[in-house]
């Protein structure tokens, strides 16, 4: 639905830029529908219209909004979508600054919409979400600047000081005392100019205006706490306010937009901290001013919104990758901003909200914008929530999901079958034996055989059943030689043979297993091989181009103990060893091989701190591992299918709220 939305907006865009656009808008347009499969959602509505409020992500993963014209605070909580309303501030707020401390805790300073507003300052606790005051400014403020340093102490620069006044004053904010104290002065007075923290602990602060309506400034200057005094900086290529700066990846600062004297500009150009210069970047697509800048995951930055210099305002957005130095167009918001907030949450994706679409008409709508350089994306949701289920891709390249634990207890015998086609599911014959923490494998022959598991919290099984996709039926086949739940089974290359390896027996630490055993398709038998080093329950498994079978993570011998431990097996000599452990301590995750078999993909999970969201790669090669982004949410015992298209499926699980009905999809990095 947002691919074809996305594409809806671009065929829009193409045929508005038929006639309206310049060559160059017309060029880009076709250019980004071609490359671009990123796209906005919405985000739902704030319960206030809110025009130049703040929106400060918090250590707990929620957004705090606040001001705006408005004293009202609301969270958003970017996992669920949901909004919620909040004590208010001592005072409406507009134009004022938000930033997050290092306790986590959230200063908020000045604003235009009142004198009390714009002289005051006041903290959020997100622990009891509740506001208590800081003191108060020297003067009042907005448009200002405001940065943490590297100390915890809070750098507020310039503004208006509501007198139609620039300020040349700066003050610092301590944490540990509540206070403010004065520092060094600017060498001019500023506001609606920028302040980037850089690599090496100085501010650099780049143009702005030197009256409220006076001249634009290109001068820029940098802020050293060590002396509390300020330093000049080469000045940027363009006179500029309105604009923004974003701090890239590299330590490198991207200027992008503004007002260039009167008129909007669409330059952009790179302040580079080592050699204290500043080269163009080239042209946005279009003359652009109080947009937003947002950093992204992947070190591109997402500009977005914001005006040509008139109306009406602008939902378009581009662009910019710092690896070749280029701007590209994106999917279009839903909605024309300008006056807004854009802020990145955990998902890698940006909640951007509120603004004003044209002149009178305010906005309390919010929406999301996914780049398509994440990894992950949503699928379709299963028919039943269920959770300590098995998802086996078939020959015919449909993923086959069998039993699990759902949402209301007891075992399920139902299954289903997931096409990436047609992003949907399908159900298909139910196992002759309800289960969860079972295991299933396809085997040579491209049947799927399913071993083990319980049937309900005290029932452990050793029924094994093969299922046949030409059919759709399910058939039983000899037992386990141990009863067993919470293992992994492998085919085994070469041989076609499955191996079964650990978990546990019952409830104790005396019922963890190290034990494996082999079953054979041709005798429809099993048979015990060289056990593991380490006794593991709640582990993954997955065979290795090699031919050997990396096992990983796990509840260890004492029945509670989380393992990041990993080893190999050799089916050739059915001995095991060691291997490069997991970078996190995991149980009830998943895993898959990627590509020629030589990686494997490890994602969610149980930790140290609950349900994970994080993945990594193992690569044979170096014996190492790597992150490899988040899951949409902390998701532990689900099961993962390699797809046709080389993508990974991950359905069903566990999060915060029990069985979930989601599902992602991870596209691997070559």
């Amino acid at each position: 639905m947002m691919r074809l939305r996305f594409n809806g907006l671009m065929a829009a865009l193409a045929l508005a830029c038929a006639s309206a656009c310049s060559p160059d808008e017309q060029s880009f347009v076709t250019r980004s529908a071609a490359l671009d499969t990123s796209a906005w959602s919405s985000a739902g509505s704030m319960a206030s219209v809110r025009v130049d409020p703040t929106a400060t992500l918090l250590r707990n993963g929620y957004v705090l909004v606040t001001g705006g014209s408005t004293p009202a605070v609301e969270l958003y909580d970017p996992r669920t979508g949901r909004w919620f309303s909040l004590g208010a501030m001592a005072t409406s707020r507009q134009r004022h600054t938000a930033t997050l401390l290092a306790s986590g805790r959230v200063l908020v300073v000045g604003g235009g919409a009142s004198s009390l507003g714009a002289a005051g300052s006041e903290v959020f606790d997100p622990d009891t979400n509740t506001w208590a005051a800081a003191g108060g400014l020297d003067l009042p403020r907005s448009q200002h600047t405001a940065t943490l340093l590297p100390n915890g102490k809070v750098l507020v620069a310039g503004g208006d000081s509501g007198a139609g006044n620039a300020l040349a004053t700066a003050l610092l904010y301590d944490p540990t005392t509540n206070s403010w104290a004065t520092t060094g002065r600017m060498s001019a007075p500023r506001v609606g100019h920028t302040a980037t923290l850089l690599a090496n602990g100085r501010v650099l602060v780049a143009g702005g205006r030197d009256s409220a309506n006076g001249t634009v400034l290109a001068s820029a200057e940098f802020y050293e706490p060590a002396t509390g005094t300020w330093l000049p900086a080469a000045p940027l290529g363009v006179q500029r306010t309105g604009h923004t700066a974003t701090l890239l990846l590299s330590g490198q600062v991207l200027v992008t937009g503004g007002f260039a004297g009167s008129l909007a500009t669409a330059t952009t150009e790179l302040y580079d901290p080592a050699t204290g210069t500043w080269t163009p970047k080239g042209d946005l697509p279009s003359l652009l001013v109080f947009h937003t800048a947002t950093l992204l995951t992947s070190g591109e930055v997402l500009v977005a919104g914001g005006s040509n210099g008139g109306q009406p305002y602008l939902d378009r957005a581009s662009l910019f990758d710092p690896s070749t130095g280029t701007w590209s167009g994106t999917a279009w918001m839903a909605t024309r901003r300008i006056s807004h907030t854009a802020t990145l949450v955990p998902s890698g994706e940006v909640l951007i909200l509120g603004g004003v679409a044209q002149a009178g008409v305010l906005n309390a709508s919010a929406e999301r914008y996914r780049p398509s350089s994440l990894p992950w994306r949503p699928a379709a949701n299963l028919a039943a929530a269920r959770m300590q289920l098995t998802a086996t891709r078939l020959g015919t390249g449909a993923v086959l999901v069998a039993g699990g634990y759902p949402a209301g207890g007891g075992a399920l015998a139902s299954a289903a079958l997931y096409n990436e086609t047609t992003d949907s599911w399908q159900d298909t014959a139910s196992l002759t034996t309800a289960r969860f923490l079972h295991s299933a494998t396809l085997l040579g022959n491209g049947r799927v055989l399913v071993t083990g598991g319980q049937r309900d919290t005290s029932t452990w099984l050793s029924a094994s059943e093969v299922y046949a996709p030409d059919t759709g039926t399910w058939t039983p086949v000899a037992d386990l030689g141990t009863r067993r739940a919470r293992h992994t089974a492998t085919l085994l290359a070469g041989s076609g043979k499955v191996l079964v390896t650990g978990g546990v027996s019952g409830t104790g630490s005396g019922s963890n297993l190290a034990s494996a055993e082999l079953f054979d398709p041709t005798s429809g038998t099993w048979s015990y091989t060289g056990a593991m080093a380490h006794s593991r329950s709640f582990h993954a498994a997955v065979p290795l181009s090699s031919g050997e079978v990396l096992v990983m993570g796990g509840i260890s011998s004492d029945g509670a103990t989380i393992t990041a431990t990993a080893e190999l097996y050799n089916p050739a000599t059915g001995s095991w060893r060691l291997t490069a452990p997991l970078a996190t301590a995991r149980y009830g995750h998943v895993a898959v091989p990627l590509g020629d078999g030589s990686r494997v993909l490890v994602a969610g999970g149980w930790g140290s701190d609950g349900a994970l969201r994080s993945a990594e790669v193992y690569d044979a090669a170096t014996n190492a591992w790597t992150p490899a982004g988040t899951l949409s949410s902390r998701n532990t015992h689900h099961d993962v299918a390699l797809l046709s298209s080389g993508r990974v499926l991950v359905a069903g699980g566990s999060g915060s709220g029990g069985a979930r009905v989601g599902a992602d999809v991870y596209s691997p990095t070559p």
